[in-house]
């Protein structure tokens, strides 16, 4: 008995499968060595107390209640729940998850191809550059980025089930369709465009809409799949099918536009005007093509641009992209050549920057999506080019080579990937390695500061902290946290300087009291107890229940000898902020006043509920040394 035809073609597949995931994970393996980074990893993962729960109802409840970090994407925290729960804080599992992740959707969309256009050689070039291309290494090495990859799952799980739904009409799977994109709109809405990319997929490779080419039609005559064909609908028809996706769309943008003014994260139009966004957007484009195909440098964060960007440039920008979609207009006899192309701006969309979102112009992870559509534009248009000649020789001639080229670029690109990957190792290479290649960075030295910081290298890191406040203009509260750094590692002057200037560049009576008492405590380690005095009551009047100004008063009243007004001072200042070095503060104005008793209960009281009673003792002794006293 003869073999099916099929069993080779399914053989193939599996050999083609095989050999992606292996050189997926042959490349991507240096991020087993990789840690978590200062930029998102500490609030998603190494310190949100939720997440830390494991898989919990109250888990579950709080991934789908909150809006934490100015997102909505339940799936993903669940996700994040469900790798502590395996592996704790140890940064390999948690890496490895999304690699996974990320293998399975290069799988997902070499077989999606394959079925839909009946090529596997394209379609495996497309997924092997979508598996390998450097500018994903973001979405990947970076842990708090699993949204991307895991929505990316679901999407292309959609559209698996929306081919087979085409061909078939079956109604389960369009339920199925409608499944998946709820799912992946529940691990980041990234993937929001689905309904437009489902009416490409019309276009090419379904080819329902209109009438099929003779192009299309010779195209698939060259495949090596039988394909069950789809019936060619109306374009009304075809919007009105997806009309429940579209209000799915629209539902998660008003929820996700929410989410986003709840974590202040929406920039307004007085701090970035239209006129720069709309700029941005014709610039960004181009600048993703051009990563597209000369990808270097990558790193975490692109700033937008503070001022209006040269007409010159914007002029440029916009007229390539006109010209580039005149030619996907004009060759339209080569649906995929359109269809990539619209792809790849029609999912860029929501990431462009009309509304703008965070600090950045363009950013790596938004193009984990957009990508696929330029990948499939080339390769097929190669692959056209090539079965077109004339003459036999010269095609299988013209084969070798594109197989050839299409060999080096992969491996170029895998190489790529591989040292992006040694960026990612930790905080400290990711943003000096940003700082060497990007020109005012001022994410960029804001966070290799923190990470500085956590390894208790103060000098090193307030060099850092100052070079972004010199390229930014950063929000009071945020100065404040700068100063209040500044004071904790004995720079008292420079503490001083930071809170004048988040004093007078704010309104909110809170913070300008928060800034008041902390310049407060700046004169007080400069021993100026005169100005310290005058801070503390002038932050008094305008916030009474500034605890740091209680606490200052407090001490000042300690050095005078005032007892009593001490005691009152620092008990206030313990029933607003809970604070073990207020309560022990306390203790030693009770005991300076002759209440013995009562102070040994208020420290006994520390030393048993406190989560650090050695510490807590050390900075009230190091409070106390400030006003010239000693702990008693």
């Amino acid at each position: 008995m003869s073999e099916s035809p099929q069993k080779p073609r399914e053989k193939r597949g599996a050999i083609l499968c095989l050999l992606l995931a292996a050189t997926t994970l042959f490349f991507y393996n240096p991020i087993v060595r990789n840690q978590f980074v200062d930029f998102d990893d500490l609030a998603y993962i190494r310190k949100n107390l939720h997440i830390q729960s494991g898989l919990t109802w109250a888990t579950v409840k709080w991934s789908f209640t909150t809006f934490y970090q100015g997102n909505w994407h339940p799936l993903t925290w669940l996700s994040h729940a469900v790798d502590y729960q395996l592996f704790h804080l140890n940064p390999v599992g948690h890496h490895y998850t999304s690699l996974l992740f990320h293998t399975a959707n290069v799988l997902l969309l070499f077989l999606l191809l394959r079925r839909a256009t009946g090529s596997a050689w394209p379609s495996f070039t497309v997924a092997a550059l979508f598996a390998l291309h450097p500018i994903n290494v973001e979405s990947i090495a970076w842990a708090a980025e699993r949204k991307n990859v895991l929505s990316m799952m679901f999407f292309l799980l959609a559209l698996h089930a929306y081919d087979r739904y085409a061909r078939r009409g079956a109604t389960s799977l369009y339920v199925l369709v409608t499944v998946f994109f709820i799912l992946g709109l529940l691990a980041k809405p990234q993937i929001i465009t689905l309904p437009f990319v489902l009416l490409l997929w019309d276009h090419w490779p379904l080819q329902r809409m209109g009438t099929k080419s003779a192009a299309t039609e010779s195209t698939a005559a060259r495949s090596s799949v039988p394909l069950a064909p789809a019936s060619p609908r109306s374009f009304r028809y075809l919007l009105l099918e997806k009309s429940p996706l579209f209000v799915l769309a629209a539902a998660d943008a008003v929820v996700t536009m929410i989410s986003q003014r709840a974590g202040n994260s929406v920039r307004s139009l007085s701090e970035i005007p239209l006129t720069l966004r709309v700029e941005n957007v014709f610039v960004s484009y181009m600048r993703y093509i051009g990563k597209a195909f000369w990808p270097s440098p990558l790193v975490p964060m692109y700033p937008l641009s503070e001022h209006t960007l040269p007409p010159a440039q914007v002029a440029a920008a916009g007229a390539l992209l006109l010209m580039l979609s005149a030619l996907a207009l004009y060759c339209r006899n080569r649906r995929y050549l359109l269809f990539g192309w619209l792809w790849f701006l029609g999912t860029l969309v929501p990431m462009i920057g009309i509304v703008a979102v965070g600090d950045q112009a363009i950013a790596d992870r938004y193009a984990y999506l957009p990508f696929i559509g330029l990948f499939i534009a080339a390769v097929w248009t190669l692959r056209d080019l090539v079965a077109e000649q004339k003459i036999p020789k010269a095609q299988k001639i013209s084969k070798v080579m594109t197989a050839a080229a299409a060999t080096v670029v992969l491996l170029i690109f895998g190489c790529l990937t591989y040292r992006q990957l040694g960026f990612w190792h930790d905080s400290e290479t990711l943003w000096r390695y940003t700082l060497k290649v990007t020109d005012r960075n001022y994410v960029a030295h804001n966070n290799l500061a923190l990470a500085l910081r956590d390894q208790g290298r103060s000098d090193e890191a307030i060099v850092e902290f100052r070079a972004a406040m010199a390229l930014h203009n950063y929000y009071p509260d945020q100065i404040l946290a700068l100063a209040l750094y500044e004071l904790q590692v004995g720079h008292p002057q420079e503490a001083i300087e930071a809170c004048n200037i988040a004093e007078r560049s704010s309104a909110d009576p809170v913070i300008r009291a928060a800034a008041m008492s902390e310049a407060g405590q700046g004169y007080l380690q400069l021993h100026r107890y005169d100005e310290a005095a005058d801070s503390f009551k002038n932050a008094l009047r305008t916030n009474s229940k500034d605890s740091l100004a209680l606490m200052g008063s407090g001490v000042l009243a300690l050095r005078e000898r005032q007892y009593e007004l001490a005691a009152t001072q620092f008990l206030h200042a313990a029933q607003i902020d809970s604070s073990d070095v207020d309560v022990l503060l306390l203790a030693q104005a009770l005991r300076r006043s002759g209440h013995v008793a009562e102070a040994d209960s208020f420290r006994a009281q520390v030393l048993k509920i406190s989560k650090d009673p050695g510490q807590a003792e050390i900075a009230a002794g190091q409070i106390l040394s400030f006003a010239g006293l000693k702990p008693i």
